[in-house]
C-alpha cells in the first residue's frame, strides 16, 4: 500500500512538473513573444514563472506529499522549508531589543514597497542599509514578529541576521511535543516574558531560490556556526544567562533542505536585564 501511494505521489508530481513547463513555455512565453520584443518576453515570462506559476505549483506539490514531520524549520511563503530554528531567548520584547542594540545590531524595517525598493537599490549599488527588511518566513502560522541584523564589511549583501517569533511560555509548556505547539498564531503581549524562537543565518551574497528561481540573498550553509556566533556575542556582552542546549522537535532530512548544515540543536538562554 505504501509503495502504491508513493508511486501515485511521484506520478502526480511528475505530471505537475510537465504541466508547469507547458504553461510557461507554450502559453506564457509564446503569448508574450507575439506581443513584445524577445528580451521583454523573456523578462515577463521569468516574472510570471518565478513569482506566480512555480510558487503555486510548489505548494500543490507539498500538499500531494503531505509531509507530517514536526517543523524544525521555518517555512517560506511558497511553503518550502526555510531557515532552521536554532536559538531561543526568554524575556520581554524590550529586553530582546536592548540585547541586540547593545551588540550594535539594527532592527529590520518592516517589509513594504518602499523598504523593498531601498533594499534593491542598496544591493545593486552596494551602499549601506543597516535596517534593511527581511523576506517573510513563517512559524506558528505567522510571519516573524521581529528581526535583527549586523552588516558584514558595511555591505547590504552580507550580514548576520536573525528572525524571532514570540511564544507564550504557558502555551509552550502546555503543548510541547504535540502538533498544537506549532499552530500558535497568536502573538503574546509585548510586556510579557515569552519564548523568542529564533532562526539565525548569515547572508553571503546574491542567489536564486531553488525550484522557483526568485532573487534572494545567498546564505551560508553552516547554521550551527551562525547560532554559535550569535550566542557567543550575547554571552560576551553579558546579555544572556543560564545557557542550555536542547534538541529540535524532530529531525528532518537536512541534506535536501536548502543545503543547510544543522545538528538539530537549539540554544536556549535567559535574557539579562539590559539596563
Amino acid at each position: 500500500m505504501k509503495l502504491l501511494k508513493r508511486l501515485v505521489q511521484r506520478l502526480l508530481i511528475f505530471g505537475l512538473g510537465i504541466f508547469c513547463v507547458w504553461l510557461i513555455v507554450f502559453v506564457v512565453f509564446e503569448t508574450a513573444d507575439r506581443r513584445l520584443s524577445w528580451i521583454l518576453a523573456v523578462a515577463v515570462t521569468y516574472g510570471i514563472a518565478a513569482y506566480i506559476v512555480l510558487p503555486r505549483a510548489i505548494r500543490m506539490g507539498l500538499k500531494i506529499l503531505q509531509s507530517k514531520r514536526v517543523p524544525s524549520y521555518t517555512i517560506t511563503g511558497d511553503g518550502l522549508p526555510g531557515d532552521p530554528v536554532n536559538v531561543v531567548l526568554v524575556g520581554t520584547l524590550q529586553q530582546l531589543r536592548d540585547a541586540f542594540a547593545a551588540l550594535g545590531w539594527s532592527e529590520a524595517d518592516r517589509l513594504s514597497l518602499a523598504s523593498s525598493w531601498g533594499m534593491a537599490r542598496a544591493f545593486v549599488f552596494n551602499v549601506p542599509y543597516p535596517s534593511a527588511p527581511f523576506s517573510t518566513l513563517y512559524l506558528f502560522g505567522r510571519g516573524q514578529d521581529i528581526g535583527f541584523q549586523k552588516a558584514i564589511d558595511n555591505s547590504p549583501r552580507k550580514r548576520h541576521h536573525i528572525r524571532f517569533w514570540a511564544l507564550s511560555q504557558k502555551r509552550a509548556q502546555a503543548t510541547w511535543g504535540t502538533a498544537g505547539f506549532w499552530l500558535n498564531t497568536e502573538r503574546p503581549p509585548e510586556d510579557e516574558s515569552v519564548l523568542w524562537i529564533g532562526a539565525g543565518t548569515r547572508d553571503t551574497g546574491l542567489s536564486f531560490t531553488r525550484l522557483s528561481f526568485q532573487i534572494t540573498h545567498a546564505t551560508d550553509s553552516d547554521t550551527n556556526a551562525e547560532r554559535d556566533y550569535i550566542v557567543g556575542e550575547l554571552r560576551k556582552n553579558r546579555s544572556i544567562e543560564a545557557v542550555q542546549v536542547y534538541r529540535a522537535g524532530e529531525n528532518l532530512v537536512t541534506e535536501r533542505i536548502n543545503h543547510y548544515i544543522t545538528d538539530g540543536e537549539i540554544t536556549l538562554a535567559i535574557l539579562a536585564n539590559c539596563d
